[in-house]
């Protein structure tokens, strides 16, 4: 069975950090065959989770962000989460919460979880067509050339 490549990284959660854990994110994407529309998606969405965590995750105390991310069949999947104080009802909210919602419309699915050890966990799905139109077109060759060969 042959294992896909993933991706493990954790960063302080300060602004520097976003462009840099949203480039690892992009490379891993563009590695995994995503298209560039695809790759433009996971950059915007995986900036926009990153700097949640950064503007929310632990209310001015230092923390971490941790950044994975893998391919499952044709699907690629990116978490990010935080070790902060989770999501609360009443909180008062600093942002325009625009955030999620256009996280909504990029991936494919998403899912804002509490995680038991505490913090919160953002997954992201994307569907990647150009890996399924590669795969598609092997085994398309594979087979040509089987009947070529018969």
């Amino acid at each position: 069975m042959c294992e896909e490549p993933a991706l493990s990284e954790s960063y302080a959660a300060v602004p520097a950090s976003v462009p840099l854990a949203r480039r690892a994110v992009t490379r891993f994407a563009r590695s995994a065959g995503a298209s560039e529309e695809q790759v433009a998606a996971v950059s915007l969405a995986s900036s926009e989770a990153l700097t949640n965590v950064v503007q929310h995750a632990y209310d001015g105390a230092e923390g971490s962000v941790y950044v994975a991310s893998a391919v499952a069949g044709d699907e690629l999947w990116v978490l990010v989460s935080d070790d902060g104080v989770g999501l609360r009802a009443g909180r008062s909210n600093r942002g325009l919460g625009v955030g999620l919602a256009l996280i909504a419309c990029l991936a494919d699915t998403f899912s804002v979880l509490k995680r038991s050890s505490g913090g919160t966990e953002l997954q992201m799905r994307f569907g990647l067509q150009a890996r399924k139109t590669s795969e598609s077109d092997r085994r398309l060759r594979t087979v040509s050339s089987a009947k070529t060969a018969a």
